[in-house]
């Protein structure tokens, strides 16, 4: 039998040693195993003959028998092409080529019988085929021959005579080969409760399927197994870890917490907020280390949520500690903290990579010895010389913008892992959350604090300018703030977009009278706090900025957003900008300003953020849209890679599907030690091996 892992590719019939060079490079195709798994991303129905005469222009794929009644050079140099005349007897058809002329006339022959397949379209009013292929007659056997598979290539492959069809062909070889039945990576028992095809039948079939149904069946086993094993992978790593780590027991609410709640809290909480307080709450408190994914739309008051757990870890005489990706970010924490806890014996500090020298210094102290209560900082938290004397507790915000082993280093700052949670005002899809976070507990912030008005969306066109600003100025003269974001620092003569630089003289010419910030990237951090603390204060009533302030600036007092070239931003980017306002009593407005021309993805996009203010409706919409692989953090987990066939935003049932059933089998088997479940340790192990960042979601 072969063994398809390690039989590489080049000794494949038809392939060789160059032909091999080409697929690993360009698709990762080095064994039998990786073209066994390079799947079609479509398949044609080679089933049916059509007459000429029946052809149109808005047809997909057609196939046509007859015979080429004779070939015609037109056009000079670039513009020349061959053109056949093709007959079925009842009309004639054109079939043209642009290049490889030599090749079709040396190996096509006149009045022979040959099975033409491609794609109609019109040219000077005659139906056309532009690079048809072309089959003898007598080697198709179309009604046997079912759905023909098609192969993604890049123009590489291309170049070196590597086409849909050569991989097509080098898969028939590999089946013919293979006559032995291809062994099975699940158990049997689950195979059989589950009503699924063997492994051997998907595979024969996802690559030649006879009908529509061979072809869904060999889908749905293998997006399965995809699932299946993600989902295995953090079930089993999610209780491998409860039961080895032992969390602090914070048994204690005592009087910091209770003092902030009846003293110091400038607000009554949400039924959401107390929800989830409770909830993290008792993670704290049962003996096991808690690992707990907040999440909450804009303005829910997740920060708020993080404070007051931190100080149950305070009242059981421990630290915590706040790290955000940005120092924008981090250094509003450390506003919010202190103006929070103003009044309470609670010392809170500020550690971030422009922190140095004496104060660095004096910081790393305070937190040794424990005399600092509260961290705040970015990745310069994650350094060596960093050091807590009792770290019970880490809150990391935005955390997708953290790498895996970024965030494990936090575990390291102290004899026993601290309590973990992880926030993010992206609301994630429930299919996402359960493959990026399947390990972690979820709690959700559905609720806004009261007194919040619904934020209204507007679209406008960028040629109506004058409507814009009389808006914009009606605001300004009632005391509020305006933001406008820009997508771009300077001018890219690539792109039409407005940039910050020109939008920054345009505001200030067409609304004289008004003081204007202005933030960017690329502002040293010394610069940049100043122009915002001078919006943050209403010293400036216009902050011009790129999207350096999508997370992170609270001003209240802030009522209406802009958003110029508002088709570069994806759905979650426009959802976070439009959350930087609505934060006070007054009613704001978030206004996309786009050109006119739009695609139809685009004016969708737009649509859905007028429509809604639902984050997590439009985080399932983006999700449809982009698909996972496009979203924002999603990629460095390495989800997109682990999917050949499964789809997060259309698959939803089937994970769900995945995920109870590992959790059935691991009930069943909690120990891994049963015999019949030994494929699925042995493939799962597999797996982990292969160029796959599981550790992500691990």
């Amino acid at each position: 039998m072969i063994d398809f892992e390690h039989h590489d590719i080049k000794f494949l019939p038809g392939v060789g040693p160059q032909r091999a060079k080409l697929l690993a490079d360009e698709m990762q195709i080095h064994t039998l195993h990786d073209l066994l798994y390079t799947f079609p991303y479509k398949h044609i129905d080679r089933t049916r003959l059509y007459y000429v005469h029946e052809l149109t222009a808005d047809m997909p794929y057609v196939q046509i028998r007859g015979q080429i009644l004779s070939f015609e050079v037109e056009g000079e140099g670039r513009k020349k092409r061959l053109v056949a005349h093709f007959t079925d007897g009842r009309g004639i058809v054109d079939l043209i080529w642009f290049n490889g002329l030599k090749y079709i006339t040396s190996h096509y022959h006149l009045r022979t019988d040959y099975i033409v397949f491609g794609r109609p379209s019109m040219f000077n009013g005659r139906i056309n085929i532009a690079h048809p292929d072309i089959d003898p007659a007598d080697e198709l056997r179309l009604n046997t021959m079912g759905l023909q598979p098609y192969y993604s290539t890049t123009e590489k492959m291309k170049r070196g005579g590597l086409n849909s069809r050569s991989l097509e062909h080098f898969t028939a070889t590999l089946f013919k080969l293979a006559d032995a039945v291809i062994p099975e990576t699940l158990p049997q028992y689950l195979v059989d409760a589950l009503h699924l095809v063997s492994l051997d039948e998907a595979l024969r079939h996802i690559h030649y399927p006879n009908n529509a149904e061979e072809l869904r069946k060999a889908q749905l086993r293998l997006k399965f197994e995809e699932l299946f094993y993600i989902q295995l992978n953090i079930v089993r790593y999610m209780r491998d870890r409860r039961q080895k780590y032992r969390g602090y027991v914070f048994s204690r609410v005592g009087e910091i917490f209770n003092g902030f709640y009846q003293n110091f809290l400038p607000f009554e909480l949400t039924g959401a907020q107390k929800r989830v307080i409770r909830e993290i709450r008792q993670d704290m408190g049962c003996g096991k280390q808690m690992n707990r994914l907040l999440q909450g739309d804009v303005g829910s008051g997740k920060t708020l949520v993080a404070l007051m757990s931190m100080l149950i870890a305070l009242d059981n005489g421990y630290q915590a500690c706040i790290m955000a990706p940005t120092e924008i970010l981090a250094e509003q924490h450390y506003v919010t903290f202190t103006n929070f806890l103003k009044g309470m014996p609670i010392r809170v500090e500020l550690l971030t990579g422009t922190v140095k020298g004496k104060r660095r210094q004096a910081i790393l102290d305070g937190l040794e010895c424990g005399e600092i209560n509260i961290l705040v900082g970015t990745h310069a938290v994650l350094e060596d010389t960093v050091n807590f004397k009792s770290l019970g507790m880490v809150v990391i915000d935005e955390q997708h913008r953290f790498g895996v082993a970024q965030r494990a280093r936090m575990w390291t700052k102290n004899e026993n892992p601290p309590h973990v949670l992880v926030m993010t005002a992206t609301p994630i899809p429930r299919t996402l959350a359960m493959t990026l976070y399947g390990d972690l507990d979820v709690s959700i912030i559905d609720e806004l604090p009261p007194g919040r008005k619904p934020i209204q969306t507007l679209h406008q066109y960028d040629n109506r300018r004058e409507s814009l600003y009389s808006g914009i100025r009606k605001q300004l003269n009632e005391g509020r703030q305006v933001y406008v974001v820009y997508p771009l620092i300077k001018e890219s003569e690539k792109m039409d977009l407005k940039n910050l630089e020109d939008g920054y003289e345009q505001l200030c010419r067409d609304l004289p009278g008004y003081k204007i910030s202005k933030v960017h990237g690329k502002m040293k951090p010394a610069e940049k706090e100043v122009e915002m603390n001078a919006f943050v204060s209403g010293e400036t009533q216009i902050l011009v900025a790129t999207t350096v302030i999508e997370v992170g600036v609270n001003v209240p007092n802030a009522s209406v957003m802009v958003i110029e070239n508002a088709e570069r931003f994806g759905l979650a980017q426009l959802h976070q900008l439009r959350g930087r306002v609505g934060r006070g009593a007054d009613q704001s407005y978030c206004i996309l300003v786009t050109k006119y021309e739009l695609s139809a993805d685009t004016r969708k996009r737009i649509q859905i953020m007028t429509e809604t203010n639902d984050g997590f409706e439009i985080a399932e919409a983006d999700l449809k849209l982009r698909g996972p692989g496009d979203l924002e953090g999603t990629q460095q987990s390495g989800v997109s890679f682990m999917l050949r066939l499964a789809n997060l935003a259309r698959d939803g049932q089937l994970l769900q599907l995945a995920r109870e059933t590992a959790e059935k089998v691991l009930d069943d088997d909690p120990m891994c030690a049963a015999s019949k479940n030994d494929i699925l340790w042995k493939q799962l192990t597999k797996l982990k091996k292969e160029n796959v960042n599981w550790g992500a979601i691990s």
